[in-house]
């Protein structure tokens, strides 16, 4: 029985069909092969034959007329001759088919043993990914304890701070421990989504809204961390309401990654810019930046885990726009970049419009 859950199994059973088709094409290619050698012995035997049948037709030829009792007795040789040869030829036949059988037998009990291989590894990896998400649900739930406490405590400092140069200092060093502590939340909750993304336990509750709101709220996070830098996070004009059909809680982190990631590689004195617009069935949210830019070659490949766009980069593990492309894809929407070298990138993801009773 496969231990699989029920999201695993459509990619569970593609892999084994490709399985399927490979041994399928492995079993003809076998079978062709087997043909072609068979084909090249058979000519060969046939080119021999027919080297002695010349070879003996010459040296009768040499030889002076055979009597009545010689043709017949040359008859009988030639009788005796083509059925050692018809013998001969069943034999071969036999043997061919035996050893197909032979082959047969062999490739399917190869085959049962790498299924069962194969089970046997895919039980204990699945064990193992349910071993490491609960693994990680325990941590992550003390971890966030802690950081709670440790921002509370934050808090109280930044409220508290007294007056004069040594009250400013702390309120400074209060606010560093807050920015970091909201970092490593978000860090947890990556690792969290990657764990649920790649066990196919991701989840997201589709309802219709305004997402024009969404919007709004998304900036107002990340303006201190923007002004920090020296940067201008600014809601470009667009509708006041849009009605989509999305989740809430995971629009508002796909944006977060996004402002984020342009927070990151924006340098101090540009400019972050948020913008939505209804095009045909679909609604587009676009953060575009005045950074650096992504290469042409790498503007699919930001998407992917661990991806960094410079192999000394070590601000994050390059995991946000992963999680931002299947969070956007679990909303039947997409997601790419656009980019000009020095002139900064696009970030772009659309929301199916709501429809009918479904739209407010």
């Amino acid at each position: 029985m496969d231990p699989a859950k029920p999201e695993e199994r459509p990619e569970r059973e593609d892999t084994d069909e490709s399985l399927r088709q490979e041994r399928r094409k492995s079993d003809r290619a076998a079978l062709q092969h087997a043909g072609q050698v068979a084909g090249v012995a058979d000519a060969v035997i046939d080119q021999a034959r027919s080297d002695a049948d010349k070879v003996l037709r010459t040296a009768r030829e040499e030889q002076p007329r055979p009597s009545e009792g010689q043709a017949a007795a040359r008859a009988q040789e030639d009788a005796a001759i083509c059925h050692q040869r018809e013998a001969a030829d069943e034999k071969l036949g036999d043997e061919r088919q035996e050893r197909t059988r032979a082959l047969a037998a062999l490739f399917a009990m190869e085959r049962e043993l790498t299924d069962q291989h194969l089970l046997a590894e895919r039980t204990r990896a699945d064990l193992a990914l349910n071993n490491r998400d609960d693994f990680l649900g325990m941590v992550a739930h003390d971890l966030r304890g802690f950081m709670s406490a440790i921002a509370y405590r934050a808090m109280t400092l930044v409220r508290e701070a007294g007056e004069g140069d040594a009250g400013g200092r702390s309120r400074q060093l209060a606010k560093g421990i807050q920015r970091s502590t909201a970092a490593m939340g978000r860090l947890v909750a990556d690792l969290l989504d990657i764990a649920s993304i790649e066990a196919g336990r991701l989840r997201v509750e589709i309802v219709s809204g305004d997402v024009a709101s969404v919007l709004r709220d998304a900036l107002e996070p990340f303006r201190s961390a923007a002004e920090a830098k020296g940067i201008t996070l600014a809601l470009e004009e667009s509708p006041q309401t849009v009605s989509a059909l999305f989740d809430h809680d995971r629009v508002i982190q796909v944006l977060g990654n996004l402002v984020s990631n342009s927070i990151k590689f924006t340098p101090s004195g540009g400019r972050i810019s948020l913008r939505l617009a209804v095009l045909g069935e679909e609604v587009q949210l676009t953060v575009r930046d005045t950074g650096a830019g992504v290469p042409a070659d790498q503007l699919e490949a930001i998407f992917e885990r661990f991806t960094q766009l410079e192999r000394t980069d070590r601000r994050g593990l390059g995991l946000g726009l992963y999680i931002a492309k299947c969070l956007v894809e679990a909303q039947q929407g997409r997601i790419w970049a656009s980019s000009e070298a020095g002139a900064g990138s696009s970030l772009s993801f659309t929301l199916p419009l709501a429809r009918g009773p479904d739209a407010r």
